[in-house]
C-alpha cells in the first residue's frame, strides 16, 4: 500500500470516528508499519490526531491479525 493510499484510507476512518472504524484504522496502520516503518505510522497518527479519536499513541506497533 502507498503512503498516499493509506492516507486516503485513514481520512475515512478518522471522519466516521466509530469502533468498527477503530479497527479498520489499526489494520491499515498495521499494513503502514509492515511496508514503511513506525516514523510512518507515527506521522499518520499525529496527522490525523488518532490519539484522541481513537487512542493510538505515537511508538504503538500494530500488527495485521
Amino acid at each position: 500500500m502507498t503512503l498516499a493510499k493509506a492516507h486516503e484510507l485513514i481520512a475515512v476512518q478518522a471522519n466516521m470516528g466509530g469502533g468498527y472504524n477503530r479497527n479498520g484504522a489499526k489494520l491499515i496502520l498495521a499494513e503502514v508499519q509492515r511496508e514503511h516503518g513506525q516514523v510512518a505510522v507515527d506521522q499518520l497518527i499525529r496527522e490525523f490526531d488518532l490519539e484522541q479519536l481513537f487512542g493510538f499513541k505515537p511508538g504503538t506497533g500494530f500488527k495485521a491479525p
